[in-house]
């Protein structure tokens, strides 16, 4: 199906329901809470009334988004009422929420890995962001892109594209941003609200991590284990950002971040690539996903046994 037939058949689906529920995946990034936010505000101006549901908090970056206050956070969604919208993820499970099953859900995904699985897809991994896609359905719904969907949008675009440094970034990346920018979202207020707004405790964190890294020819990685945390005061979220420090160094192709998570034992990772390995493949191959230079999955620990496997799989990609 085309875009511009898949974008039909949101509308159709829009314009005859009264009631959505809104989601995107679990520990939502930029991109998951900017464009819930957007779309939310799309349908109520198409006459829908919506939900707007979030399994894991918003990170604090992106608290000052306009309607954030909206989201409702917690992993049961049973209570919710009309389609599900899912916004970038491969399934349901990706959400984190309980009660979708036997929902009528409707799915919008931007990544390599999507996948089929609702009563109505659309995917476009050509799409710098799912950002991109929101923003096509306002332009094809005509409905206003008022200052709040703008800075949503613009804020998503941002965080998703690497602030433009990704291989999805192109010439109607930055006519998208420009547009944004246009209809009211300030391109300087939203850096500083995502990249100098850092809690202590994530530059704590970041210091240890980076005593904590290694490197084998085009590898780099580095970890942080739960007392490594506990001792610096830092959360889960405060290891954002921490891979770019290794995928930014001359002559790295690839870079991978472990975090040990409690009390499973298990350590989530973040995997970079400069274009030479397809991370969203190796991030698959042990049941994650994303973009072909931005990836995830989760690994069993302990942490040696948990290096050694992605280490192996990036050095075959590097062959």
């Amino acid at each position: 199906m085309s875009p511009e037939a898949s974008i039909a058949q949101l509308l159709e689906t829009f314009r005859s329901t009264a009631h959505f529920t809104v989601t995107s995946h679990a520990r939502p990034d930029g991109d998951a809470v900017g464009s819930v936010l957007a779309l939310g505000e799309i349908l109520e101006q198409m006459g829908c009334t919506t939900e707007l549901v979030l399994a894991d908090p918003v990170p604090n970056i992106y608290r000052n988004l306009p309607g954030v206050q909206r989201i409702h956070i917690g992993r049961d969604a049973s209570h919710t009422r009309g389609p599900v919208i899912i916004l970038e993820c491969d399934s349901t499970t990706r959400t984190g929420l309980q009660g979708l099953d036997g929902r009528t859900l409707i799915n919008i995904d931007h990544h390599a890995s999507g996948r089929n699985y609702a009563a109505t897809n659309w995917i476009d991994e050509n799409a710098c962001a799912v950002a991109e896609l929101v923003y096509r359905i306002a332009l094809a719904a005509d409905v206003q892109i008022t200052p709040s969907i703008a800075t949503c949008l613009y804020t998503a675009v941002l965080s998703d594209t690497g602030s433009f440094t990704y291989a999805s970034t192109n010439a109607q990346t930055f006519a998208l941003a420009h547009s944004l920018a246009m209809h009211g979202a300030s391109p300087s207020q939203i850096a500083r609200e995502v990249y100098f707004s850092n809690p202590e405790s994530k530059v704590r964190l970041l210091a240890v991590a980076l005593s904590n890294m290694q490197t084998e020819g085009q590898l780099a990685w580095t970890w942080v284990t739960s007392q490594d945390l506990a001792s610096t005061g830092a959360d889960a979220e405060d290891c954002e950002g921490v891979v770019g420090y290794l995928i930014g160094i001359a002559g790295v192709e690839s870079a991978v971040f472990l975090r040990e998570v409690e009390p499973s034992g298990q350590f989530r990772l973040s995997i970079r690539s400069k274009g030479r390995v397809n991370v969203a493949q190796v991030a698959e191959h042990f049941g994650g996903g994303g973009h072909r230079n931005a990836s995830g999955c989760t690994l069993d620990g302990p942490l040696h046994v948990a290096t050694e496997r992605i280490l192996a799989r990036l050095r075959t990609g590097l062959c």
